[in-house]
């Protein structure tokens, strides 16, 4: 019997198994196995992520609200399995008409969409084209979240992206409290030092793949078990297919040295763009 025989017989049983149970109030079948590859993180796939057909989708309650979407805590578990079972960041993009994100035009130049209608739905403004808006910016987040991940950035692993949802990497603890934002810990000044540098650290990765955050921020970095992590990319920025890309990058070095020079930790913003620029060079 070929691997891959065995694997689909495997997969089918796993779905007859689970047949008769039925998705309770605030539950969902995994929606894992009805998207595409490309809509899954990059592989290898790390070892707590849920693949199996017959997992469940709890919600677990709201982590955060944003200016254009929401994030949910959601357990991915097989039904009296515990060895398959993980927390996610569920995170749900508003469409146009409920979003408070005015900037979007900013952050859109010199990115394309995928197809040719959609492009002539967002120029139409229809409820096909206000679906599509919303779901460029999971797909833009996913996309940007893959590209760092590979390249080694302390970003969430980006699990998959299935319309306006992106599910990610829950960063906290097992009881699902989340992660302190930057802003939130309270630290001493070799502490917030080392921090700085983890800070400096992650904005080169980005810089030299020719990439800003575009909105960065102690609000928008997270301390977890020690490692400063980031997170909300929708807006990530080419910095020279953007016209505008250079002043964001600008804009994140100086919100980013304003706070920690405000918390003791000695840094010229000009600088530290002088330096992400012969990253961005190099």
């Amino acid at each position: 019997m070929s691997d891959h025989f065995t694997s689909s017989f495997d997969s089918l049983e796993t779905e007859l198994s689970f047949a008769d149970v039925d998705p309770g109030e605030g539950q969902r079948w995994s929606t894992w196995p009805a998207i595409t590859p490309s809509e899954r993180g990059p592989q290898p796939w790390p070892a707590w992520v849920v693949t199996s057909a017959g997992a469940l989708d709890t919600e677990r309650g709201i982590l955060k609200t944003g200016k254009e979407a929401d994030v949910f805590l959601l357990e991915r578990a097989v039904p009296d399995d515990p060895s398959q079972r993980t927390l996610l960041a569920a995170k749900r993009y508003r469409s146009a008409e409920h979003r408070s994100f005015h900037r979007s035009s900013v952050y859109t130049e010199g990115r394309s969409t995928r197809n040719t209608r959609d492009t002539r739905a967002l120029a139409r403004k229809s409820d096909h084209g206000r679906e599509v808006a919303a779901a460029q910016w999971s797909f833009a987040e996913f996309e940007a979240l893959c590209r760092m991940w590979e390249l080694g950035a302390p970003v969430p692993y980006p699990v998959q992206v299935n319309g306006t949802e992106l599910l990610m990497e829950f960063l906290g603890d097992a009881d699902g409290t989340a992660a302190p934002r930057l802003a939130q810990v309270r630290s001493d000044r070799a502490e917030l030092q080392e921090y700085y540098v983890q800070v400096v650290d992650l904005m080169r990765i980005f810089a030299a793949a020719g990439f800003a955050h575009g909105d960065l921020s102690a609000y928008n970095l997270l301390v977890h078990e020690g490692r400063v992590r980031v997170i909300d990319l929708p807006q990530i920025v080419d910095i020279i297919a953007n016209p505008q890309g250079l002043d964001l990058l600008h804009r994140d070095c100086v919100n980013i040295c304003d706070w920690f020079t405000r918390h003791r930790v000695e840094c010229d913003a000009e600088e530290l763009f002088a330096e992400m620029l012969a990253a961005s060079y190099a």
